[in-house]
């Protein structure tokens, strides 16, 4: 692999990162870009973006399934079909094991699972599908990474008050239980929820994705508390009924992109960023990393914006706040970009509709001469996930992380990207600074995605995939791209051995 004498030289903490194409002789000390035995490579999916199969074999309707069946997605597209991941597993377990990763991450659909969720009644064809394919991949050396809910709820919970309804914890914890119960002895990762921000802020704030509401100012915060109850009860369930058997990890899966004060000698551009970020990542890990209740920041800003003497977050009580902090096993993290805060002014705020981004108070703009990938919120900001993994880092005593999520999209689904692996390859390179010159405890990386698929309301517009898939083709072949030749070898080297860090 071959890098200029110089690429790349970044002062952190009186520490000098130095890309070099060879070793480099001197009393200083140095870093290699390889990473430690054990670290964990994988890659990641999720259930309805691939499985399509989506009224077969018992399996009842979601709301991704009455979303896009309305019209609602980018060139009306639709999830029936997708990769057909239900009925190709063994072409994905091909292509994984071509890859040679340690991990997969994929989700299960509860809509198929547990096809009525208020009467509980289990669909035996949908665990003996999930059961054979986890199976399978275990014994391909391959660890399944099981997350349990990713965007995709029975329809018939939504029509039941979805997530605002107290009844949505118990049939969660119900769900919950039949997948440790079934397929537990075979999954030592699991992620009780996935992006809780992006389906409760983006699907039920800004009405960007299934249902499609856009309550910003209540319904992202009801929802949000219940959620967070779910993983909670989940992982107790965990901790007293399998974990003596089974050994497994429990963690749940944050966007953690990076708020960056726009100008960082700016004092009250530091704040708004830091308010920033515990809006985004505190909101959900205050509660679970930290001290069991929501920042305090958070709590004075959306009290300080409700009406009347109320706030529009709501409160746990003392008991719930016990109970919910601590549960988790290791940090997981979404990681896609970076976003540069400073104070709202009084015309940005007056453009605000009433809810989370006017409780927030920050003006988010980004550097108009960083790269874009095809998403309208993705730019190459490799220094993000550093600071990122810092910043959970200092917040929560340096937990152990695993980048759950990381990748970038095109919209021409060409199998010379090489614009993808210099984006994996910056990023990593990130991600080894943060480990070895800043200390952060990182245990795995997830690049998304395995292959292009249905991208929630963008269709099949932008792919993130380092296999190609053409959806207009009924055999929905996997293709490997440049950037799957080039993680493979990442994966096989262990990072990249030509990766010099230089401390002194």
């Amino acid at each position: 692999m071959g890098f200029s004498m110089l690429v790349l030289g970044i002062v952190v903490n009186n520490a000098i990162v130095v890309m070099t194409s060879s070793p480099v002789t001197s009393s200083a000390e140095f870093y290699s870009g390889v990473l430690p035995e054990g670290f964990t490579w994988g890659v990641a999916t999720s259930a309805y973006q691939t499985e399509g199969a989506w009224n077969e074999d018992g399996k009842s309707e979601s709301i991704w399934d009455r979303y896009s069946h309305a019209g609602r997605v980018a060139g009306h597209a639709t999830g029936d079909v997708a990769c057909d991941a239900y009925h190709k597993t063994q072409d994905d377990l091909n292509i994984l094991k071509e890859l040679g990763v340690k991990h997969y991450r994929f989700s299960l659909s509860w809509s198929r699972l547990i096809p009525d969720p208020t009467t509980g009644q289990v669909n035996f064809k949908a665990v003996s599908h999930y059961g054979r394919f986890i199976r399978a991949l275990k014994e391909a050396g391959i660890e399944p990474m099981v997350t349990i809910f990713h965007f995709d709820l029975p329809q018939i919970l939504e029509e039941n008050g979805s997530w605002s309804n107290d009844s949505i914890v118990n049939y969660y914890t119900q769900y919950a239980r039949l997948a440790f119960s079934f397929f537990g002895m075979d999954v030592k990762y699991w992620l009780t929820f996935s992006e809780p921000w992006v389906f409760l802020y983006l699907c039920y704030g800004k009405a960007e994705c299934a249902p499609g509401l856009s309550e910003a100012g209540t319904l992202p915060y009801s929802h949000a508390h219940n959620v967070i109850k779910s993983h909670a009860h989940a992982y107790h369930l965990y901790q007293q009924h399998f974990q003596h058997q089974y050994h497994g990890l429990v963690s749940i899966n944050l966007n953690s992109d990076f708020m960056s004060p726009k100008d960082p000698n700016n004092a009250s551009h530091v704040e708004a960023a830091e308010r920033a970020q515990q809006f985004l990542i505190g909101w959900f890990a205050n509660p679970i990393y930290g001290n069991g209740d929501y920042p305090d920041v958070m709590k004075e800003y959306v009290r300080r914006n409700s009406q009347g003497n109320v706030s529009r977050l709501p409160e746990f009580t003392e008991d719930e706040k016990n109970f919910i902090k601590g549960t988790y096993d290791y940090y997981s993290m979404s990681h896609y970009s970076t976003i540069l805060c400073e104070p709202a002014d009084t015309e940005y705020q007056a453009a605000m509709k009433p809810g989370y981004d006017g409780d927030m108070q920050v003006k988010q703009s980004i550097d108009p001469t960083w790269r874009k990938g095809a998403s309208y919120y993705l730019y190459f900001v490799p220094w993000g996930l550093r600071g990122s993994l810092n910043w959970v880092r200092t917040h929560y005593n340096n937990v152990p992380v695993i980048i759950g999520e990381n990748g970038v999209t095109d919209s021409n689904g060409t199998t010379s990207d090489s614009f993808r692996i210099d984006f994996h390859r910056e990023y990593l390179e990130a991600m080894i600074k943060a480990i070895h010159v800043d200390g952060c405890d990182v245990r795995g990386y997830t690049v998304w995605s395995l292959m292009d698929n249905m991208e929630w309301g963008h269709g099949y517009t932008e792919k993130f995939g380092l296999y190609y898939v053409n959806f207009s083709d009924p055999l929905r072949h996997r293709v490997r791209k440049d950037s799957a030749t080039f993680y493979k070898n990442v994966i096989a080297d262990n990072g990249f051995p030509g990766l010099q860090i230089l401390v002194g």
